[in-house]
């Protein structure tokens, strides 16, 4: 099978109706437990021409796609750039992670540009975001036993705390570990389990999950409670600014 990340991109990019500004990877391999036979889900905005958006037609803010390549699934959603700016403002971490993925298809001075306005729309009500999908996931788990939801319980609740505490985007579970103290030790071995088969069930002691993850889910309402991050997003204001100069000049580089 051919490697996910070795993929040429490159003509997909090229062949989208409308420029984009940025593509990145998204999923279990910005996560950092992808297993063999994890898809590739590929995120980014796109740029919509002006009288698509004044004319009387419905605009095509939001495009999906889905793929085979070279024996891998390839998953492609970009938004329109105007809906993306109002889902960063909107303390989506979700968006905020695609926008910072460092695994990067294709980019652009302005997708560096909106890079640099990610501090502005953090507030420390993301951890509402990183709360409620941790919810959704445990439930998920609760329901199927599989290892899949468990992880994304926890990388969520641990990307919470950290953006709490740092004021840092960080979606990378095995790199997050050793910055978090309150991270149990056993997942690690989670996340080799994970390498290994995407969709098997969780060896774990059910008893003493369930109490980790209410204990990191009590942490990250301290730390929000304690961060120093704003109530609201002070970038409204450029991100504005941002949206109708790339809707004029183009995304440049």
């Amino acid at each position: 099978m051919t490697d996910a990340l070795d993929i040429d991109l490159a003509p997909v990019v090229a062949e989208q109706p409308d420029p984009l500004l940025f593509a990145t990877v998204s999923g279990a391999h910005l996560y950092g437990f992808p297993s063999r036979d994890s898809d590739v889900d590929l995120r980014g905005v796109h740029l919509l021409p002006t009288a698509e958006l004044v004319g009387l037609g419905e605009p095509e803010e939001t495009r999906s796609r889905m793929w085979d390549q070279g024996g891998v699934e390839m998953d492609l959603v970009t938004h329109d750039v105007r809906k993306f700016a109002r889902l960063m403002l909107r303390r989506n971490g979700y968006v905020l992670e695609q926008l910072l993925s460092p695994l990067v298809v294709h980019t652009s001075d302005a997708h560096r540009e909106l890079i640099a306005l990610a501090p502005g729309v953090l507030t420390r009500h993301h951890a509402h975001h990183y709360r409620g999908f941790a919810t959704t996931q445990w439930r998920l788990f609760e329901k199927t036993g599989e290892l899949k939801p468990l992880l994304y319980t926890f990388r969520v609740l641990l990307t919470g705390i950290h953006l709490m505490r740092s004021g840092e985007v960080r979606a990378h579970l095995p790199t997050l570990l050793p910055e978090i103290d309150e991270a149990p030790t056993y997942l690690p071995d989670l996340v080799a389990a994970k390498a290994a088969q995407e969709h098997g069930k969780a060896e774990v002691d059910q008893e003493r999950v369930a109490q980790d993850v209410e204990r990191l889910q009590r942490v990250l309402d301290e730390e929000q409670a304690l961060s120093v991050l704003p109530e609201n997003p002070a970038a409204y204001d450029a991100l504005h600014d941002f949206v109708v100069r790339v809707r004029l000049d183009g995304p440049q580089g």
